[in-house]
């Protein structure tokens, strides 16, 4: 009898491309493990506003951050039927989601000894396959080796309207569009361009652009290809 082999599966894309949503409906449909790797970089930008390593002009102070970093514990849970980030073992899932995070995470995520701490903690997770992982580098930094690698696009305009209703949605009545885009916008520039893991399409990486499909039309996509993929593995 033959035992299907649980897969790595990354899926990499640009902020607000709904990647989140499909790689957590895929490892629930699967059965696998889902790793928001975002969520990790938000929880490290959480920390550094509490300690005061943000500066007024939006720069991170590192003397402050790094020393940090030994001593933070990201984690998740499940909560009400719905995965939630822990740092430290609170819940900072709502925290983290606000636009004052999203407004400093890219900065925060570019620094290289705050990539390199999550992305040995990223590794551990996927040891042993059965991980869906989405991020920004997962198919080139952190699982080189994934079986499937889907790199997600969507243009700024599209991503900025999800973000948009996302937040009226949570109750956010004073953010507007135009700073959800141009939060979009600058979050793109700074990660394609960051020295550190930059923003790029794995060579092998399978393109989706999901400007024009809808929720069932995305999870439906991905569960093809994870079929086309386990049936060339058993050949």
């Amino acid at each position: 009898m033959t035992t299907t082999r649980r897969l790595t599966i990354a899926i990499d894309g640009y902020s607000s491309s709904g990647k989140s949503s499909m790689a957590k409906q895929l490892a629930r449909t699967l059965g696998y493990r889902y790793v928001d790797s975002g969520a990790m970089y938000r929880a490290v930008t959480l920390a550094a506003m509490r300690h005061g390593a943000i500066n007024p002009d939006g720069s991170v102070d590192t003397d402050i951050l790094y020393p940090l970093l030994p001593d933070l514990h990201i984690d998740f849970a499940t909560e009400h039927g719905r995965q939630v980030t822990l740092l430290n073992g609170e819940n900072v899932e709502s925290r983290i989601r606000s636009m004052e995070v999203s407004a400093h995470v890219s900065a925060v995520a570019a620094l290289g000894a705050v990539r390199q701490a999550m992305v040995a903690q990223q590794k551990v997770y996927g040891a042993e396959g059965g991980i869906v992982m989405d991020g920004r580098d997962i198919g080139t930094a952190v699982f080189p080796n994934a079986d499937i690698k889907v790199f997600v696009n969507a243009s700024a305009e599209t991503r900025a309207r999800r973000r948009y209703l996302e937040l009226q949605a949570k109750g956010d009545t004073t953010t507007t569009y135009a700073e959800v885009l141009d939060n979009v916008v600058t979050r793109d520039h700074i990660d394609e361009t960051r020295s550190e893991s930059p923003l790029r399409r794995a060579d092998d990486a399978i393109d989706l652009d999901n400007s024009e499909m809808t929720i069932d039309e995305q999870n439906q996509w991905l569960m093809e290809l994870y079929d086309r993929t386990i049936s060339r593995l058993q050949q």
